[in-house]
């Protein structure tokens, strides 16, 4: 009793400890700072030190009041600091860090004013820095003269350009008033780590030439960077913007805003990203704007969050913007936005719910641009985006969506079927699709202590890394061996499926089915007119004459060519799409007529065309239950005549029999007789007939597919 009772005692003072023990961050964000009178600043003035091998003004651990009821101490303050900064011949720098500034700080005061226009200079800077004046002179010059023609201004008043040579330190510096740093150069680094802006803050017009370093800066209130130029990398990693941040119109080389928050509004937009910009993890929880902004290089925004909408209005993309795992809660507005040719978004495990999120874009060409690496582990959000243009009704790009979709399902039919195992694979197998040996021991290894359960285990192991994983993804699988039943089963469904996406970009696109079709009509026809007209040489000939050839060869070349064309337009893969069409047209055919052939025909009503037409009526009909022989029934006979061989548009008959039997509509309802009819002519047309059953059915459900109206009445209950 006496031992839990001790027990409960000593627990308790632990806990009472804890509670009143002072947090750790506290002592490190409150450290000593001395007032800083005339007569410190003197001694400092007279003793710079020296920070990376340049003479540094040491402002460090102070309390700086510059507020107006000490406008004494604050003019003496900006005199003397000025002064000594324009008699250095040469650059001094200025280290506020970890001190702590009451009241406005402005940087004009302190840095040496430069005409902005015109070539004087003054004599202090060196030749690189005077080079850097110049080309910031020539870029403003240019946009005078623009404003100029624009809003036919005839004078321009002369501006002036606050120059800081030397590099500029505010590590954990704590200003507690207005901070203007607007229409300045930046000749030096600027180095603001953990710097904490309680007021307002303007960088309007700055430029930065070298390094700017905000990492873990906070903005508590409105921060303005418009029209700043950054020539040298910007960080702004671990910032907290908590009111509404501006970087309008601004231009960036290098820029990384990794894991910074956003809490207000922020206007990106009109801003020039010549590098890589990395936005990475970020989360913004007010609007953000990106309008009509261009971007040089990729961007990226994984795992960034948007609370709230986000629009890229009009906005140039050159290469990949990466939203890999990012998660967008309202609403994602690319309109107007264009793209290059080698851009997309890429957009693995995106975060994205229909039903509370909207990704807009322009109708048709935003969902060409989404990208998805592999099925595995995107379904959700892949059928989430087909929801999203439905519901916007952009049919086109929700059609274009489930290509992709589909696209990526037979590559992982393919892995399933001819993928590399890595639970089974040796170690040569694995070697011959891209691991090194190193790698691969590793492997064999891994899966003796405990086997892989998705391909991406892999990168889990050490020594492989992500370019090996990206160079053999497709190519490796994890799963269960399939047996003889079901390895056929599954070569069905990919033989299926690739004939879906070759022909029809899975019912996406009806002018590539309809060009398959004018390409197989084009060439039946020929075939149907060539075992019609061309019968036997001897010993009466019975062949077609010279302008008949000459009229079915130009039907033939008109038809083909349109066909052709749709199919190369539309068709991603259009020599595939066209490989698989013969694939499925010519062998039997070809077989059939070199068997017709090879026989010889010698049977009754040779003098009479194998094809008879229904001659009670003529008009454009829609043959859907039609079959391609007449009746047995004698009565039938009187309707149906044989076609005329003696008309100069003969040959039209053939190439409309083939349009009745492949896509159930034609001209006038032909159809073979049922006299002394050889079977292979007849099971060639059966054969075609089969083709066309599979064809009418493929181009009604691409119809409904693409045809809105038709859609929506599918598609929503």
């Amino acid at each position: 009793m006496v031992r839990g009772f001790l027990c409960l005692w000593l627990l308790g003072w632990l806990g009472m400890s804890l509670l009143l023990a002072e947090p750790a961050w506290a002592a490190v964000a409150l450290p000593e700072r001395t007032p800083l009178t005339i007569e410190r600043l003197q001694e400092r003035l007279k003793t710079p030190m020296q920070s990376d091998g340049v003479r540094t003004l040491n402002l460090q651990r102070l309390v700086i009041d510059l507020r107006p009821e000490n406008a004494a101490f604050r003019d003496q303050f900006y005199r003397l600091i000025q002064t000594q900064l324009q008699r250095s011949s040469t650059p001094l720098g200025i280290d506020f860090s970890y001190s702590l500034i009451r009241g406005e700080l402005k940087i004009s005061d302190l840095g040496l004013p430069t005409p902005l226009y015109g070539q004087a200079a003054l004599p202090i800077f060196n030749e690189a820095e005077q080079n850097q004046l110049a080309r910031d002179r020539r870029r403003l010059l240019q946009l005078s003269q623009l404003s100029r023609s624009l809003l036919v201004q005839t004078q321009v008043a002369p501006l002036q350009l606050t120059v800081v040579r030397g590099p500029l330190t505010l590590v954990q510096t704590r200003f507690e008033g207005f901070v203007d740093f607007s229409n300045t150069f930046f000749l030096g680094r600027v180095e603001a780590q953990g710097a904490v802006f309680a007021q307002e803050t303007d960088w309007s017009e700055t430029r930065f030439s070298q390094l700017a370093n905000f990492a873990n800066a906070v903005f508590q209130r409105e921060v303005r960077f418009r029209s700043a130029l950054f020539f040298g990398r910007a960080r702004f990693n671990q910032a907290l913007f908590q009111d509404v941040v501006s970087f309008q119109n601004s231009e960036f080389k290098a820029a990384s805003f990794n894991q910074a928050v956003f809490q207000q509004t922020a206007n990106f937009s009109r801003i020039r990203w010549q590098d890589t910009a990395d936005l990475s993890q970020t989360r913004w929880q007010g609007n953000v704007l990106f309008d009509r902004s261009k971007f040089s290089q990729a961007l990226f925004l994984s795992e960034a969050v948007f609370e709230q909408p986000v629009s890229f209005r009009q906005s140039q993309f050159n290469q990949s913007v990466n939203l890999r795992g990012a998660a967008v809660l309202s609403q994602m507005d690319l309109a107007d936005a264009s793209f290059a040719e080698r851009a997309y978004l890429n957009v693995p495990n995106l975060q994205f719910d229909p039903r509370q999120a909207r990704l807009l874009g322009d109708p048709g060409r935003i969902g060409r641009v989404l990208s998805v690496p592999t099925l595995q582990g995107n379904e959700t959000l892949l059928r989430n985006l087909v929801q999203n243009f439905r519901q916007l009704q952009q049919i086109a790009d929700a059609n274009d969506v489930q290509y992709t979709t589909e696209k990526l399902r037979l590559r992982q039919i393919r892995q399933r079927l001819l993928g590399t195992d890595l639970n089974t694979a040796s170690s040569q197998q694995l070697e011959r699709i891209g691991f090194s040996a190193q790698q691969a021991a590793t492997i064999l290894k891994a899966r003796d202590q405990q086997p892989l359960r998705n391909a991406s285990d892999v990168l889990r192991l050490e020594g492989v890394d992500l370019a090996t994983y990206v160079r053999v993804r497709d190519q490796i699988t994890v799963q269960r061996p399939l047996s003889p039943g079901g390895w056929l089963l599954e070569g069905s469904r990919w033989i299926g499926l690739a004939l879906l996406l070759l022909l029809t970009r899975f019912g996406t696109s009806f002018w590539l089915i309809f060009g398959v079709g004018l390409v197989a009509v084009a060439q039946f026809g020929v075939m149907f007119w060539l075992l019609d007209r061309l019968r036997r040489l001897r010993p009466v000939p019975l062949v077609p004459t010279l302008g008949e050839t000459f009229w079915v060869a130009g039907g033939f070349s008109v038809l083909t060519l349109v066909g052709l064309a749709a199919l190369f337009q539309t068709g991603e893969s259009p020599w595939q799409t066209l490989a698989w069409l013969e694939a499925l047209v010519l062998p039997l055919p070809l077989l059939l007529l070199s068997l017709i052939y090879g026989r010889g025909r010698y049977h009754d009503l040779m003098d009479t065309s194998y094809f008879v037409e229904d001659g009670s009526m003529r008009q454009v009909r829609l043959l859907i239950g039609r079959l391609p022989t007449i009746p047995l029934n004698p009565i039938f006979r009187d309707r149906y005549t044989p076609i005329l061989w003696d008309r100069r548009w003969g040959w039209l008959n053939y190439f409309d029999f083939s349009l009745n039997n492949l896509l159930r509509f034609g001209f006038n309802d032909i159809r073979l007789r049922d006299q002394q009819m050889p079977g292979l002519i007849t099971a060639l047309t059966w054969y075609q007939w089969s083709l066309g059953v599979l064809y009418f059915a493929l181009l009604l459900w691409t119809l409904s597919r693409t045809i809105p109206g038709l859609n929506l009445l599918i598609y929503f209950k």
